[in-house]
């Protein structure tokens, strides 16, 4: 009876494979856009690139640096939002652009205080916007990027290319996330797999598809469609800002609008992430916000999880070759993976390893889930983030 199961458990896991690979907007295909040809053009949009920072001083100097080298022929500034650090985040912003003696290309500004209901990155993102109006610089386009990514030299350039000749108001890019160290190596590589299942980059690009999302570390944003939009203040709350700028600026108004969602080629994280507490805590800082901060969300994931993931090589070895819907289902879930450990630059041989990934994502969304109750979810660099639970 119990080999019954396993077996028909085994067969749903296959079905829901054969669903993913097929009818997922081929989520699993991991490949950088192809770079637009840059060719002589009359005039450039204005861009000014914000960048929220609370204490990024090991990274932002990196940072800053591959922003302020842009071979941009366009008017282009960086304002760097210094969110009350107490390690000299701002100082080293100043010292990278003196570095590279463009210090008129950087203003560095001091966030006020924290206001009630709004997340400290969002606030810290409406300071720069609104300076840009206040220095009176001029911007047609807006770059949202964090304090730990590195740009290659035509970053904006292409961006912004991919903007105007596709006519998108939101361009964005998945950053390569660093994989170096064994623990990124073994963890990394799913966590942009599990977010382009979530959201499948073909659909978020499509107009006529509601899917909507981008990536915080690189966001270039028509101006103007963010104003239509209601604002940067139009998300103040938000702890995934990024996926819920997307959605605002995808669906503002009647209609849809485009946006596109890629895997960088080239713009990189500069964050590392040594052992596996700090990649748990990335993943539960957000996983139960992303899941509305529902118990029944929780457990159908636990549950959804469970079944793709774990029932295939735990009945494949309970059973051998009895149990081959969960050797095909394991086997596809292999395939499904294999791109996005090429696009890291991993061997295909870790792909079986995947449930045990998974197993560690199903931990530390639990765990999400257990920091919210306890208050304190959505910590990052000492703040609770996560509206507090009406008791």
């Amino acid at each position: 009876m119990i080999a019954i199961l396993l077996f028909l458990l085994s067969a749903l896991s296959l079905l829901i494979w054969c669903v993913l690979l097929f009818a997922r907007g081929g989520f699993w295909r991991a490949r950088p856009a192809p770079p637009l040809a840059i060719g002589a053009r009359e005039s450039w949009p204005a861009v000014a690139a914000v960048v929220p920072a609370r204490n990024e001083a090991d990274v932002i100097g990196k940072a800053v640096a591959t922003l302020i080298a842009q071979d941009y022929p366009g008017a282009f500034h960086v304002i760097v939002v210094d969110d009350h650090s107490t390690d000299g985040t701002a100082e080293a912003a100043r010292a990278a652009a003196l570095s590279l003696q463009r210090p008129e290309r950087l203003t560095v500004l001091t966030a006020k205080p924290l206001p009630a209901g709004w997340s400290g990155k969002v606030w810290a993102q409406s300071q720069g916007i609104e300076a840009v109006k206040s220095l009176g610089l001029p911007a047609d386009y807006l770059l949202l990027t964090d304090a730990d990514i590195g740009h290659p030299p035509d970053a904006v350039a292409q961006l912004v290319a991919r903007a105007t000749e596709e006519k998108r108001d939101l361009v964005s890019l998945m950053v390569r996330l660093r994989c170096d160290s064994l623990w990124e190596k073994a963890l990394i590589p799913a966590f942009v797999f599990f977010f382009a299942k979530l959201y499948p980059f073909s659909w978020v690009n499509n107009p006529r598809n509601k899917t909507a999302a981008a990536a915080g570390g690189c966001m270039l944003v028509r101006r103007a469609a963010l104003e239509e939009a209601g604002g940067i203040e139009s998300i103040r709350g938000e702890l995934i800002d990024d996926c819920s700028l997307a959605n605002r600026i995808k669906h503002r108004g009647e209609g849809r609008h485009p946006i596109r969602l890629d895997v960088a080629a080239q713009s990189v994280s500069l964050r590392p992430y040594d052992n596996w507490r700090e990649i748990w805590n990335m993943i539960a800082r957000t996983a139960f916000t992303q899941l509305r901060y529902s118990p029944w969300l929780l457990a159908g994931t636990l549950i959804g999880m469970t079944l793709i993931y774990l029932v295939p090589p735990v009945v494949a070895l309970a059973l051998g070759p009895y149990g081959w819907p969960a050797w095909l289902a394991w086997a596809a879930m292999c395939c499904a993976y294999a791109p996005m450990l090429r696009y890291y630059k991993r061997s295909p041989l870790w792909a079986p390893a995947l449930p045990l990934v998974a197993l560690f994502y199903v931990g530390a969304t639990v765990a999400s889930a257990v920091r919210y109750w306890r208050g304190k979810g959505g910590q990052w660099k000492a703040r609770v983030q996560a509206p507090v639970q009406e008791r």
